[in-house]
C-alpha cells in the first residue's frame, strides 16, 4: 500500500508509522479463531458462545484502537462511525460470551458483524483517495455484512454450522488484513531508511 492520491481537495489522513500493529493483531485474532472453527469438530453450545464471543470482543476493541493510528480524530466522521462499529462489535461479543446459545449467536453476532461491516464500508468509502486503509475497510466490510446476512440462515443446525460461517468469514478477512499489514509495516520500514538517510 502506498500512501493515496488525493484528486480532490480533501487533504490525506497521515497515518501512524505503527498502523500496521493492530492491523496484524486484528489479522492474528481472525485467523486463530477462523483455525479453531476449522479443526473444533463438535463444539458445544458453551463454547460456541466463549470463542465467538472472545473473537467479536477482540476485533471490536481492536477496531477501536486501529482509528486512533489512521490518523482519524474519534470526532472527525470516519472516526466516529469506526469507533461506533468497533464498540458495537465488542458489546455483540460480551452479550454472545454471556448468553450462550444458538439463537442469541446467530441474531447478536450477526447483528455485531453488520453494524461493523456497514462501519467499515461507509468509512472506506469516506476514505477513499484519504486513508491507506480505505480499500481494506471496503473489503472488509463487504465481508462482515455477508458474514452477518449469512449468519442467521445457520440457526437452525446448531453450534458447528454458526462456528463454520463465522470462521469462513474471519479467515477471509484475516488473510486481508494480514496482507495489509504486512504491507503497511515493509512501507513503514521503507519511510524510516528514507528518514535516516
Amino acid at each position: 500500500m502506498t500512501f493515496p492520491a488525493t484528486p480532490d481537495a480533501t487533504p490525506a489522513v497521515r497515518a501512524a508509522a505503527d498502523l500496521w500493529k493492530p492491523v496484524l493483531v486484528r489479522a492474528a485474532v481472525a485467523l486463530v479463531f477462523g483455525a479453531v472453527t476449522v479443526f473444533w469438530a463438535a463444539p458445544p453450545e458453551t463454547g460456541m458462545a466463549w470463542t465467538g464471543g472472545l473473537y467479536l470482543l477482540t476485533t471490536g476493541a481492536v477496531l477501536i484502537w486501529t482509528v486512533t493510528k489512521t490518523g482519524y480524530s474519534p470526532r472527525e466522521r470516519a472516526g466516529r462511525i469506526l469507533s461506533a462499529g468497533g464498540a458495537t462489535l465488542a458489546g455483540a461479543g460480551a452479550a454472545v460470551g454471556l448468553l450462550p446459545g444458538s439463537l442469541v449467536f446467530g441474531t447478536i453476532a450477526a447483528l455485531g458483524l453488520g453494524v461493523a461491516g456497514a462501519a467499515e464500508l461507509s468509512a472506506g468509502i469516506m476514505g477513499r483517495g484519504r486513508s491507506v486503509l480505505a480499500r481494506d475497510w471496503i473489503t472488509s466490510g463487504v465481508i462482515g455484512l455477508g458474514t452477518a446476512i449469512t449468519l442467521p440462515f445457520f440457526i437452525g443446525l446448531g453450534a458447528h454450522a454458526l462456528l463454520g460461517v463465522a470462521g469462513g468469514g474471519a479467515i477471509i478477512s484475516g488473510v486481508l488484513w494480514t496482507l495489509a499489514g504486512l504491507t503497511l509495516r515493509h512501507d513503514a520500514r521503507g519511510a524510516a531508511a528514507e528518514a535516516v538517510n
